[in-house]
């Protein structure tokens, strides 16, 4: 079973995640390694947010091959290089995760493995065994 809380004792979210969540021992639990925006060929689009796009699609196709959903996150990191409106962020994100909302932090880096990527995203999900 997942608990997530936003404790009573400490500020409220600053953003759409969950300050934490409790899995139970009956869990089963996926480790996502960093997802880029690369389509199926390997091409990347220039553009940050579409890179995002492609990115959370690729979690999500992670997440299908484990027989999970994206209700099933509880954590996910996003690596991003450069700007990227914030609002288009969350709306994006939003939308992708069907309105799911999981731990998550958000880190600006000077670079990734390529600089052609401008988007890298790691997850962990559970799901009752």
């Amino acid at each position: 079973m997942k608990e997530y809380r936003n404790p009573a004792t400490i500020h409220a979210p600053l953003g759409l995640y969950q300050h934490q969540v409790e899995l139970s021992a009956s869990e089963r639990f996926l480790i996502i390694s960093g997802q880029v925006g690369a389509r199926l060929d390997g091409s990347v689009p220039e553009s940050p947010l579409e890179q995002l796009d492609l990115a959370l699609e690729n979690i999500l196709r992670n997440l299908e091959a484990a027989d999970m959903s994206a209700k099933d996150l509880v954590k996910i990191n996003y690596y991003l290089v450069g700007e990227m409106d914030n609002i288009k962020r969350r709306e994006l994100v939003s939308s992708k995760l069907g309105g799911h909302i999981p731990c998550s932090t958000v880190v600006y880096v000077a670079g990734l493995a390529d600089p052609i990527y401008k988007v890298e995203i790691e997850a962990w999900a559970s799901r009752v065994a």
